[in-house]
């Protein structure tokens, strides 16, 4: 047996979250790596700023590091055999000047005896003097351009130096970023791995922008609800919801419904079921739950206040029309209702019974039945749509 009195009705859909913070700081793969999860720091643990959260490990770029070093100490190999090549051939040309300095200091002794000597004497004389001009210009000329030509070489082998140690500091750059360090203080968390669903594990490949490392704010949270497509539908952005956790019995939190995604995704892989990813505010609570708690989240779909409520069980269907079955004396009354909006548990009675009634939340037997009382076709045939229903709605229903 049921009471009929005035309560507040709710339609009430409970669904699984879980909590996340409002702002976080992520460390994230570097871009244009391609690396393994090495060192990874245990979830939930508290870090300090500069502490090592994440070591990767690539082993493309450290073999292109390899490579490039050894290029460079080739190169700079290369520079030095240029240098003393240069220095060689530079020290023979000084040693043919030198030379061709004292043979012409020879042929000028030598002109002096030019005044004693044959006609013929004088022009081999004359000849050998003009040999050795041209050779001191000669000589002279090649040490200009040797300068310019040693100059050149060794510009560009210099040249090809500089571009190694920038490509080889970038390579060592997106090295040391493979050792990621938290930024700033506070509880490190391991994100979920897209992969497989669950939290990133040591082992695990990463790559381009992929998060490692989540650092939340923990001032303020938010809860992620994963909703099956039915029970999406039913939910709207700015019902209220309240949340309980698992985790925290004593606890209890008050938000709203903020966003809902527009797209579904497979509940797994394959799967034709989808769910929609629903965010939540927590805008007040008895205490701030911790990133990753599971939260039994109370979506309250409808509500009105002070109105006849009673549960889906006491109302049965007769002759096409919904009745319930009011307690009389030793009998019962099949008495026709109207319904108003309802839930999975409650329906609103919009005319057909008062307060302080009783009904039965079962089928009375036949021989129970003593009458039947209809609603008057006035309330019938009209359309309800107000709640709660006025006061005295069953009245005047025989």
């Amino acid at each position: 047996m049921y009471t009929v009195s005035n309560s507040n009705f709710e339609d009430i859909l409970i669904i699984d979250g879980f909590t996340e913070p409002v702002r976080s700081t992520t460390l994230f793969c570097p871009r244009n790596v391609d690396a393994i999860v090495i060192q990874l720091v245990e979830d939930g643990t508290y870090v300090n700023e500069g502490d090592i959260v994440c070591v990767l490990e690539d082993v493309d770029t450290q073999e292109v590091y390899d490579r490039l070093y050894v290029e460079l100490e080739n190169t700079k190999a290369e520079l030095n055999k240029t240098k003393a090549d240069i220095e060689s051939e530079y020290a023979i040309l000084e040693a043919q000047v030198k030379n061709n300095q004292a043979e012409t200091l020879i042929a000028q002794l030598d002109s002096l005896q030019l005044i004693y000597a044959t006609p013929s004497q004088k022009r081999i004389k004359e000849l050998e003097l003009k040999k050795v001009a041209i050779e001191k210009t000669k000589y002279e000329k090649k040490l200009q351009s040797l300068a310019i030509i040693q100059q050149s070489e060794i510009r560009k082998i210099e040249l090809r130096i500089q571009q190694q140690l920038i490509r080889i500091q970038t390579i060592k750059d997106q090295l040391n970023s493979l050792t990621l360090k938290a930024p700033c203080k506070g509880l490190a968390t391991r994100p979920v791995y897209r992969l497989t669903g669950k939290k990133l594990q040591i082992g695990d490949n990463v790559w381009n922008n992929m998060p490692v490392v989540v650092i939340p704010e923990m001032a303020k949270m938010k809860v992620k609800i994963l909703a099956p497509e039915r029970d999406y539908k039913s939910i709207n952005v700015g019902d209220s919801v309240y949340y309980t956790f698992d985790a925290m019995p004593e606890n209890i939190s008050w938000g709203k419904i903020l966003t809902k995604s527009p797209v579904g995704q497979p509940y797994k892989e394959g799967s034709k079921v989808k769910i929609f990813e629903i965010e939540a505010s927590i805008d007040s609570t008895l205490i701030m739950p911790d990133p990753g708690f599971t939260a039994s989240c109370h979506i309250v779909l409808k509500q009105i206040k002070d109105t006849i409520v009673i549960p889906q069980i006491a109302v049965f269907e007769e002759d096409s029309i919904k009745v319930v079955y009011v307690k009389k004396n030793s009998g019962y009354e099949m008495r026709q209702i109207l319904q108003g909006i309802s839930s999975s548990k409650n329906v609103i009675i919009a005319a057909g019974l008062q307060r302080d009634e009783v009904i039965s939340l079962s089928k009375p037997k036949v021989s129970l039945i003593k009458e039947k009382v209809l609603l008057p076709d006035s309330i019938t045939k009209s359309s309800v749509s107000h709640y709660p229903p006025l006061e005295g709605a069953g009245g005047g229903i025989k």
